[in-house]
């Protein structure tokens, strides 16, 4: 885990003693709205439908249980009680007061946190697999790249105000779990025919009012050059990028509007004045800021913990929690764990105060300290001895945290929406609700299988309703809410934006609706079949003729 040097530590602490003095001279009137918008957003401070909301940042996901017991006294003191886990792995605080902000800052800073660049048209919180240091599965841990790129990307004065907010994402291993095609740069790692390691590089994906795939402009970028490269891809940008229409000032507007090919050749001729600079990087850069991952000191196993397979095999409850919850570890007789923030009746993503205790307890105890948030909008514990699963699961009963759904359609993804965004168009957390209770059994979810469920409340698409399985969205007809319903979108390595069934529906059929659409892939399935896969053969129409039927 990376700790702050003195360096890191002075920046949020004068950055919340800056805020503290801007938020004085804006309620006395000297600073007005307009004067105080940027500075706000430059610390994650944004004005929602009802009170303030701070966005504050957990760079890469990675947290620690002094940063957990740290965020449930803000959350109890400054807040509501309960605090928000994003889509970037970031954490939202609902409720503040404005005049309290200053205080929550330098709170965050005395545990190396802080709400920079959460917000505004800058380089956003770079994200990565949740896995990322265990992972089975892992080419490279993808955190020091990641906090490499944090570091070259904190104040940047080039990029302080881009035509838009920029979001990058990096993976390490072979399976995408970083959602890196839907970001305004994905970076794959990859080694070439020597053996050598770069970067596959991805330009222009992003949701929002026009989803698009990333498209490809470099297949293996040697690693010494990331930052180069990547500083030539934000020249570029900055550069022809739109300033007059924000619906069209995202990258992925000027990747389309270029062509990929294009753009790409633009970007080779930029880093001809960058390449071999002084951002290039170098081994003992690398090795300066890897030595905050190496792997702790894990204990011996020849293989899978006996008495842990035993459990599975006599205690059903355990073994299905286990089935969804329990993932594979590169060492043997490990684990990591999801903690899952999804049972029912509970806004996807919400964590109180008393659990965000537990969670540190739980981490202590079982994970080394440390802990993960995840773009899935649930927690990680990525250190877990398989001889303790059993009795963290009873422990994770106890507050909340065992729901054995992990990759089925309750562990849906849903933004705040209406009932708190200023920009929504229609609620988003009752239909996440309504569907859970329509979907309340557990049997019945493991016979329906893997299948991801998206939310957005908007076009801006918080809730990644675009790359959903099945996608909802919420509109505004009329001054009523109404939801679009998206089929086949995908977030993996082939990675996919969904298609639109049809008109959209009233609040009260979105449980019918979904219900519809789960019939007909159980009766068109192949046993193997997911119901993604079953989607790509069969296509559209079956879904749209059962779920429109009654219209005709």
């Amino acid at each position: 885990m990376y700790i702050y040097d003195e360096y890191d530590q002075r920046i949020v602490e004068d950055r919340a003693r800056q805020f503290r003095d801007q938020v004085r001279r804006y309620l006395a009137g000297e600073l007005s709205e307009t004067e105080f918008l940027p500075l706000r957003l430059q610390n994650g401070l944004y004005v929602q439908r009802y009170a303030p909301m701070l966005r504050i940042a957990v760079p890469y996901g990675v947290l620690s249980s002094q940063r957990l017991r740290k965020l449930a006294y803000i959350t109890r003191r400054y807040d509501k009680g309960y605090a928000h886990i994003t889509t970037r792995q970031n954490i939202q605080l609902n409720w503040p007061n404005l005049e309290d902000v200053p205080d929550i800052l330098e709170e965050l800073a005395s545990v190396q946190m802080h709400a920079i660049q959460t917000s505004g048209n800058c380089i956003r919180n770079t994200t990565t697999d949740q896995f990322a240091g265990v992972a089975a599965d892992e080419i490279i841990d993808p955190r020091p790249w990641c906090e490499i790129v944090r570091q070259w990307s904190t104040f940047h004065p080039e990029f302080a105000f881009l035509p838009r907010k920029f979001k990058i994402a990096i993976n390490g291993a072979r399976e995408d779990r970083a959602a890196i095609g839907v970001h305004d740069i994905g970076l794959n790692a990859v080694r070439n025919e020597a053996g050598e390691l770069g970067f596959q590089v991805l330009v222009g994906g992003g949701l929002g009012r026009t989803p698009m795939v990333g498209a490809e402009i470099r297949a293996f970028l040697p690693w010494q050059h990331l930052l180069t490269y990547l500083e030539a891809i934000l020249r570029v940008y900055n550069r022809y990028g739109r300033r007059d229409n924000k619906f069209k000032a995202r990258i992925k507007i000027l990747v389309k509007a270029l062509t990929p090919e294009v753009f790409g050749e633009k970007v080779e001729v930029e880093w001809q004045n960058l390449k071999d600079g002084p951002a290039t990087l170098t081994e003992s850069e690398l090795q300066r800021v890897s030595k905050y991952f190496v792997s702790p000191e894990l204990e011996s196993f020849p293989g899978d913990d006996a008495g842990y397979l035993d459990k599975r095999g006599s205690d059903k409850g355990f073994a299905n929690w286990a089935s969804r919850n329990v993932h594979p570890h590169r060492a043997p007789g490990y684990a990591a764990v999801t903690l899952s923030l999804k049972p029912n009746a509970v806004a996807p993503g919400d964590i109180t105060a008393e659990q965000l205790e537990a969670a540190a307890d739980l981490a202590e105890q079982y994970s080394l300290g440390e802990i993960r948030s995840t773009h899935y909008q649930n927690l990680v514990l990525p250190y877990v001895r398989q001889k303790d699963l059993y009795e963290l699961w009873h422990k994770a009963r106890e507050a909340g945290f065992a729901t054995p759904n992990i990759g089925l359609l309750s562990d849906m993804i849903c933004c705040p929406g209406g009932d708190f965004c200023s920009l929504a168009n229609a609620k988003s957390i009752p239909i996440a609700q309504s569907i859970q209770e329509q979907f309340d059994n557990l049997d019945y979810l493991y016979d329906i299988g893997e299948l991801e469920l998206n939310i957005s409340g908007c076009m801006n698409a918080c809730g990644h309703h675009h790359i959903g399985h099945i996608g909802i969205l919420g509109v505004d007809k009329k001054g009523e809410e109404f939801y679009q319903v998206s089929l086949g979108g995908k977030s993996g390595r082939d990675a996919a934006i969904g298609k639109i069934l049809g008109p959209s529906f009233a609040a009260n059929q979105m449980p019918t609706v979904v219900q519809k659409l789960i019939d007909v892939y159980l009766e068109h399935r192949t046993p193997e079949e997911r119901f993604i896969d079953t989607y790509e053969r069969i296509g559209m129409d079956p879904f749209k003729e059962r779920v429109y039927a009654a219209d005709h």
